[in-house]
């Protein structure tokens, strides 16, 4: 199997290189910086430089998996921003830093990693029960929110642009003990990713463009 994993250098993106590896998965992974590369690289994947919220950074991928073939693609790179409530407007910095990131960044990456897809490939989103209109209750982080919602809706037009290529899900991890989501989270990133590789494994072409739990339970959008 080959892999390539997105936003790793870190929490659940690293895990998901460490369980890919110890399952016998050809892995290539990005991070940021060198510290990534270099957890990446001592788990025996092949790191690459990249900074999903730079345009130049991402135009720079489809080189550099020119030929691969992969079967499973995972896009994780993702930011909180600031934790503000409905109507506490953000400022234009944060909106554009979570936005670029999370939304304009998988737009940017679709593209690269389309023609590297192997026949009948397997690509997710990671997203957040957050982003879902339907089972929302409460409005706190509603920037990240409405980037999650957003990044659903990308997802969701690239099954439709893949259709007969590959299966394109996103997930919602879980609430994870990661930096991201703080040490009284629910799970921690072993449980999260083994679940989402279980799912990624099972999916169907007709799954395209589902939007899942961890655990394999379909959520509303």
């Amino acid at each position: 199997m080959n892999v390539l994993i997105i936003g790793a250098s870190r929490g659940l993106g690293l895990e998901f290189v460490r369980q890919y590896r110890a399952a016998g998965a050809a892995v290539t992974a990005t991070a940021r910086d060198d510290a990534g590369r270099a957890r990446i690289t001592e788990l025996g994947a092949k790191p690459l430089t990249l900074d999903v919220a730079s345009a130049a950074s991402v135009s720079g991928l489809a080189w550099q998996i020119d030929g691969e073939a992969f079967d499973v693609v995972v896009i994780n790179a993702g930011v909180f921003g600031p934790r503000a409530a409905a109507l506490d407007a953000p400022t234009q910095d944060d909106f554009d830093t979570v936005m670029r990131t999370n939304v304009l960044g998988p737009m940017r990456l679709l593209p690269q990693v389309a023609e590297a897809l192997a026949p009948g490939a397997r690509l997710a989103i990671i997203s957040s029960r957050m982003g879902s209109i339907g089972l929302r209750t409460n409005g706190s982080g509603w920037l990240y929110r409405a980037s999650k919602a957003a990044v659903n809706s990308v997802m969701k037009d690239a099954s439709l642009a893949l259709a007969g290529k590959a299966t394109v899900i996103s997930f919602h991890p879980g609430w994870v003990r990661t930096d991201m989501g703080g040490s009284g989270a629910d799970i921690d990133a072993p449980t999260s990713i083994a679940g989402m590789r279980t799912v990624l494994a099972s999916v169907k072409p007709a799954d395209t463009g589902s939007f899942f739990n961890y655990d394999g339970q379909r959520l509303d959008f």
